[in-house]
């Protein structure tokens, strides 16, 4: 970097000094505009040290100039992957989106933090505009889903960089009951959870599960029909099981086949919030198909689980487990765990036996292809 690229900002500032105390906004706009272009010029060549000093000039020079300049300012710096980090947050705060909007859906320099106070204080615009970045964290998507309106959910949901929590998950499913376009979307997201997904399509309409047929067209068969509150026929989906649901079904088979697999192992998984896991192991235990397992588990209510439970041999302390699991999961109201214990104490063996065989009764009939 040659001495004159690495002495203009200092000598500037002197020039600044009066435009600061005495120039009109014209003369600070102007200054301003000579600012932003000795930056982005060398800003490829500054230290962090030069890029701070620029910093303060901005931080000066933006506080009495009108919109439209500030908004070329966010224009100008967005872009720039070593933009002066307070400036960057400053523009990304302001409450007129012209400002704001550029630096938030471009700029590398935000962090999660300036981010997610954006998406808590400001308008519907901000996070349409945050909604739309190259990569979004879970943390950021929390607060999109939490807020957001129809139109900031559906641009966060076709976001390809967005990363989603698990309860994220769960609110965007909740939220796309009677919203075909987002239930689409979410059913073809690869990282949607098994359970979620299995609860989307059981209310899913015959148009979302048309169209999720029409995007796996070679796996068509395997798209899960209508699952009705009554029976919740789910079939087993290939399209909807991620790599990581395969790796869980993986583990548990292995620990089943080397008589490791115990109700120790499944109080652990439900406790840990992993629903593949244990969705597959009391499968195991119970001796029925994960998919015959999957569709009780995932009933609104709890009675899938005490039956599979029941064949299993499991304790209530297990069974509650499983249960609380799947009220963290789902987000829904707590169930009455009271009342689900005296139910269980009460069922016997032999007569979840005979509701284990009616479900895969139903299962079979589902599956089944068309006469």
């Amino acid at each position: 970097m040659s001495s004159k690229a690495a002495s203009a900002p200092e000598n500037l500032l002197d020039e600044l000094q009066s435009t600061l105390a005495h120039g009109t906004v014209a003369r600070r706009v102007e200054a301003l505009r000579r600012v932003t272009d000795l930056f982005i010029n060398g800003a490829v060549d500054y230290s962090e040290a030069q890029i701070g000093l620029f910093d303060d000039v901005f931080q000066c020079l933006i506080t009495h100039i009108e919109l439209s300049a500030k908004a070329l300012l966010a224009n100008r710096l967005a872009p720039i992957d070593v933009a002066p980090p307070q400036t960057i947050r400053t523009l990304a705060l302001d409450e007129a989106i012209e400002i704001a909007g550029p630096v938030l859906s471009k700029s590398e320099r935000l962090d999660d933090e300036a981010l997610i106070e954006t998406a808590r204080n400001r308008s519907q615009a901000h996070l349409l505009a945050i909604s739309t970045r190259r990569v979004l964290s879970g943390a950021v998507t929390d607060v999109l889903v939490l807020r957001g309106n129809d139109e900031v959910i559906q641009s966060t949901v076709n976001n390809p960089g967005a990363e989603f929590s698990e309860r994220g998950f769960t609110r965007l499913v909740n939220r796309a009951e009677g919203d075909d376009n987002l239930a689409t979307c979410l059913g073809l997201r690869p990282t949607l959870p098994r359970h979620l997904y299995l609860k989307l399509i059981a209310k899913a309409s015959e148009t979302v599960r048309q169209r999720l047929e029409a995007a796996h067209p070679k796996q068509a068969g395997d798209v899960p029909m209508a699952v009705r509150e009554a029976t919740r026929r789910a079939r087993s989906a290939k399209v909807a099981i991620t790599k990581q649901t395969e790796i869980a079904h993986a583990l548990v088979k292995s620990l089943f086949e080397e008589g490791r697999l115990d109700e120790h192992q499944v109080t652990q998984f439900a406790e840990a919030g992993k629903f593949d896991e244990a969705n597959a192991a009391i499968a195991a235990l119970a001796s029925v198909p994960v998919a015959t397992a999957e569709n009780m588990m995932v009933e609104s209510r709890a009675e899938g689980v005490m039956i599979l439970a029941k064949v299993a041999a499991l304790s209530w302390s297990t069974v509650k487990a499983i249960i609380n699991m799947r009220d963290d999961l789902s987000g829904g109201e707590p169930t009455d765990l009271l009342a689900c214990r005296e139910t269980y104490e009460r069922l016997r063996p032999s007569t979840a036996q005979q509701v284990l065989r009616f479900h895969r009764m139903q299962q079979a009939t589902a599956s089944a292809p068309a006469a």
